[in-house]
């Protein structure tokens, strides 16, 4: 397995696969990072988890490894996973790409051509599956989002009562807050798309967790499903169960039994 980008994620990737071997038949023996200030800074950090550092995508390409986890941003995701969908899976962590309809289409048109599939984790929220059964029964009407995070994880401004920062649709909210909205993507996705899933970002500072309130309505009933989730320690902007989805749906790679998908 490689692995683009050594921030937050990747590095939690790294200590449970590698270093707990939380997954037995699972290692990431590659890892990229265009931004690495020096090549001998990745390096010592690959060798800490005992994998080869890359400073180039064709040669990280080159590598042993059959699929590809892309841990890094947006950018970094639009601008490698034309050349590694050619070659290898891909598990697309910076979904917001997504929002990029050129993108979308080229990348789903590479998927096919080369037959190598492109996997996008449910990252901080859940019921993905009653969005998609809702979609494919033709009876899904609305999804809205609200997602209210602390004060400091949104924004430099001083913030002494709840703030609604944001309102609208999908693509626009992934425009603006890239690092935050990533949940938004992957819920249009599942559902009615990035024009038509409605978002709302708060920031509170009397919160210290990341929440996410979804509503769905439709032919099969009403979903109202709320997440609290930790932040993680190392960067409030992600939830702490983002991590962990990313290792369960590496963990279905290898299942003989699926559930849930």
């Amino acid at each position: 397995m490689g692995l683009i980008g050594k921030g937050n994620l990747g590095t939690y990737l790294l200590q449970k696969i590698n270093k707990e071997q939380l997954l037995s038949n699972t290692k990431i023996t590659a890892i990229l990072d265009e931004r690495a200030k020096a090549k001998a800074e990745l390096t010592a950090f690959a060798n800490t988890y005992d994998c080869q550092a890359f400073h180039d995508i064709q040669s990280f390409l080159q590598s042993d490894t059959d699929i590809v986890v892309e841990c890094a941003n947006i950018d970094t995701a639009k601008s490698t996973s034309l050349d590694i969908i050619k070659q290898k899976d891909l598990m697309l962590i910076s979904i917001g790409a997504f929002a990029d309809p050129i993108f979308a289409e080229r990348v789903e048109q590479a998927s096919q051509e080369s037959g190598h599939r492109i996997y996008l984790p449910s990252g901080a929220i859940g019921g993905l599956d009653v969005l998609k059964a809702a979609k494919l029964d033709g009876g899904l009407e609305s999804v809205t989002l609200t997602t209210r995070k602390p004060a400091h994880s949104l924004t430099t401004d001083l913030i002494t009562a709840e703030q609604v920062l944001f309102e609208g649709p999908a693509r626009d909210a992934i425009e603006q807050f890239p690092k935050n909205a990533n949940v938004a993507i992957v819920l249009s996705l599942a559902g009615l798309g990035i024009e038509k899933t409605h978002v709302r970002i708060i920031a509170d500072p009397d919160v210290t967790q990341n929440i996410h309130h979804i509503t769905a309505t439709g032919a099969f009933g009403v979903m109202e499903l709320m997440i609290k989730n930790n932040p993680s320690p190392d960067n409030p902007k992600t939830s702490h169960v983002t991590g962990a989805s990313i290792l369960a749906a590496i963990a279905n790679l290898e299942s003989v039994v699926v559930v849930g998908t």
